[in-house]
């Protein structure tokens, strides 16, 4: 017995890009044995050829080496374990079913249809391991939605919405800078999962668990009232300050940002404090919130002229002082290299499988900290099919002679 929450749990990992892998590296995280099934016809996942490639010369734009891996993959790959297999040959049948009888877990992102026309589809996996959580996330939903049924975030993001609650309201829609919809239904998609399994616990039945990634995405912007912002005239694009909140943006100082938030009478009077203008606390236009909505500009721009002439370190102290919540914007790099973070181990640094820490790159741990149990990603991404050996010998208890068909004839 090891004490990671889902360990002696399998999953079979049918996904490819990123919102699948990364369920699946969370899951794998939380200590499921994860099989990643790849195939072998097409060079498996695609984030095997995604630039930049770490090895024994770093980073660099294109693969030197053999041994060069994708940082995509070193991310997502982690306590995997990887073997090929091309579930379009008939004769993977047979080892797909070998893969699923005793599993408890199954994660595809197939576009919808594809895994009925591969023969793997719920109904079908069902009949195999009744038992089986069978999880499927997809750009809109298991039934198929507009066009082919593929989605990249960037078409999640702008039918979601989200893109116009961002930037300045004059201006064009705007992409998030992270992609936010490949990311949040994996989340979704891992509490689906967990939560099937303890259902199965009481009833000894799986089922089929749906996440769209514009549904994740759409229900997040519906958490967040914009079309009742719209209905009474409050602008649902405002930049970087937010009127219905004021003072509540981020502001330039003499070197850098702060981002400020400041919308309760307490918070807002330590601002006043801190900029030196006190009586205004006092002040109509300021004294109340209703009145400082209305006086949204105005106020913002008191404090955005304060701010612009004084280092960030001398406004946080201000502003720190007064129980003001700010801070400094920082950029990706620094805030991933944070000791708080890297303590807790919710970014961890990333090493290549054989020449280890050749570059400084840091990559999500697993940002949930348990009390009486543990968590990793401390295994490295697998190259493809690694792992056959292992698991179709081993666990499944195939001869010398069963692999070298499956090569032969190109299953594996």
């Amino acid at each position: 017995m090891t004490d990671q929450p889902l360990a002696g749990r399998t999953v079979i990992d049918l996904t490819t890009a990123l919102a699948g892998p990364y369920a699946t590296l969370l899951l794998a995280g939380l200590g499921a044995t994860v099989i990643k099934v790849e195939n072998p016809a097409t060079g498996g996942d695609s984030s095997r050829n995604n630039a930049p490639y770490l090895g024994r010369d770093g980073l660099n734009l294109a693969r030197r080496h053999e041994d060069d891996l994708s940082v995509s993959m070193l991310l997502r790959g982690r306590n995997k374990l990887s073997v090929t297999l091309d579930l379009k040959n008939p004769r993977s049948r047979k080892v797909f079913t070998d893969l699923v009888r005793d599993a408890d877990v199954l994660v595809e992102n197939y576009s919808p249809g594809v895994t009925r026309r591969l023969g793997i589809s719920y109904d079908e996996v069902r009949e195999i391991n009744p038992r089986l959580v069978y999880t499927s996330i997809s750009g809109f939903g298991a039934q198929g939605g507009p066009g082919s049924g593929k989605a990249m975030d960037s078409i999640i993001q702008a039918l979601s919405g989200v893109m116009m609650t961002a930037g300045e309201p004059d201006e064009g829609p705007v992409r998030f800078g992270l992609p936010i919809g490949d990311l949040l239904a994996p989340l979704f998609a891992v509490v689906g999962t967990v939560s099937a399994l303890l259902q199965a616990e009481h009833t000894g039945e799986g089922q089929h668990v749906d996440v769209s990634m514009l549904g994740a995405l759409t229900s997040l912007v519906a958490c967040e009232p914009f079309d009742a912002f719209d209905a009474v005239g409050l602008p649902q694009r405002t930049g970087s300050m937010v009127p219905r909140l004021a003072p509540f943006g981020i502001l330039p100082a003499a070197d850098g940002f702060v981002a400020l938030c400041a919308p309760t009478d307490t918070f807002a009077h330590g601002v006043l404090r801190a900029i030196g203008r006190p009586d205004l606390a006092d002040d109509d236009r300021y004294r109340t919130r209703d009145q400082r909505v209305r006086s949204a500009d105005e106020l913002h721009g008191l404090i955005r002229e304060w701010c612009r002439e004084r280092p960030l370190a001398e406004i946080l102290a201000a502003f720190t002082a007064e129980g003001v919540p700010a801070a400094e914007v920082r950029e990706p790099r620094e805030a991933v290299r944070d000791p708080l973070v890297r303590e807790r181990e919710e970014v961890v640094p990333l090493r290549h499988p054989a020449h280890g820490a050749v570059a400084d790159l840091a990559g999500t741990g697993v940002p949930i900290r348990f009390s009486a149990a543990r968590v990793s990603l401390d295994r490295p991404a697998p190259a493809l099919g690694e792992h056959n050996e292992h698991v179709y010998r081993e666990l499944l208890g195939y001869s010398e002679q069963d692999l070298a068909e499956l090569v032969a004839e190109s299953v594996i």
